[in-house]
């Protein structure tokens, strides 16, 4: 389905049975909670941009918009996460470790620690492994020479980061969080093509979107593949090395491509967009309605789509009032979390 009004400036990401969305600096996670109801906190984050004038500057923003983007991501996965647990969990060792080191600052450590952890994985997975096995494979089988080295590599990149997609897809949760994956694109596209945001609309909106975190990886491995096969030094060490230095650079020609997409509908865009949007059929499934009805809550809670609407021109049918939102939904602390809170009511409270 095209879009037929200017981006809206939302994005999000799926969660363990829920939907964190983002517009600006407000964003919230909507879970399904075990007991069928919708549980939504709102929050305010605070780009790195904001303190990093190298976070603006095109080319280089991309590599500061992955990191944020993760930082958030994590934090808004560790709160859906929470509804998983049937009961209260003691603290670990290492958790009461980190807590008394570090106090506070523990949620930090630990997330910088995941997000250090998963880029290492990545590089090594779909950087350095292909590049080993090419290299294998020329000193062991005959018809590999050292220049279709890089033509080997570039298939197993693809062929490694398909294979790693399906079998995550296997995994229950995963697979559901897939399908909240999907509901969130079907939210972003129902409103840029300017319609109603309901449960009905919805489920008929496309599950694919341009501007998605799936398509951005897929981007910086065509990229990646693109680029070695014309910078291929002899040396064996530098040829490692560089694939590990030149993931910034990667990552930021990738974001500004994505970012483009995002914005610019025409006939060239397109057809770059597809291979990002067929990646894109594993890691969105389509919905159920319960699901959509998660989406919606965490769209209207950061993003007022009827004004969105009518701003552009389009006549909205009925003023829909907000649904009310308890009171520590309005103005959390920025980078602030919910936490555990025995004496709530809810189970959560936001720290102030």
């Amino acid at each position: 389905m095209k879009k037929s009004l200017p981006c809206s400036g939302i994005g999000g990401q799926a969660v363990l049975e829920g939907i964190m969305m983002r517009n600006n600096e407000k964003y919230a996670v909507a879970v399904r909670a075990a007991d069928k109801e919708i549980d939504c906190r709102v929050g305010a984050h605070r780009d790195i941009a904001e303190k990093n004038f190298l976070a603006r500057i095109p080319f280089v923003r991309g590599i500061f918009k992955l990191i944020d983007s993760m930082v958030l991501g994590i934090r808004a996965l560790t709160y859906s996460s929470q509804f998983l647990e049937e009961e209260e969990i003691e603290p670990d060792k290492f958790e009461s470790w980190l807590n008394k080191k570090f106090g506070e600052k523990a949620e930090k450590v630990i997330i910088g620690f995941t997000i250090t952890v998963s880029v290492i994985l990545a590089i090594a997975l779909f950087m350095i492994l292909p590049l080993f096995i090419a290299d294998l494979m020329e000193r062991h089988v005959s018809w590999v020479t050292k220049q279709r080295v890089p033509i080997i590599e570039g298939v197993l990149k693809v062929i490694i980061f398909i294979v790693y997609l399906k079998l995550t897809s296997l995994i229950k949760d995963i697979r559901r969080t897939y399908m909240y994956h999907g509901a969130e694109h079907k939210c972003i596209n129902w409103i840029e093509t300017g319609k109603e945001l309901n449960v009905e609309n919805v489920a008929s909106s496309s599950r694919f979107h341009k501007r998605c975190g799936t398509s951005f990886l897929f981007v910086i491995i065509l990229l990646s593949i693109i680029i070695f096969l014309l910078v291929n030094p002899a040396n064996v060490f530098l040829r490692y090395g560089i694939r590990i230095l030149l993931v910034p650079v990667i990552a930021g020609f990738a974001y500004e491509f994505i970012r483009l997409a995002g914005r610019k509908d025409n006939t060239f865009i397109d057809i770059l967009s597809k291979p990002g949007l067929w990646m894109q059929r594993i890691t969105t499934k389509e919905p159920t309605d319960d699901m959509i009805e998660v989406a919606i809550e965490a769209v209207e809670s950061v993003f007022d789509w009827q004004k969105y609407l009518e701003d552009n021109g389009i006549e909205v049918s009925s003023r829909v009032k907000p649904t009310p939102r308890p009171q520590s939904y309005v103005r959390p602390t920025p980078h602030d979390l919910p936490t555990r809170d025995n004496n709530s009511g809810s189970g959560f409270n936001w720290k102030f």
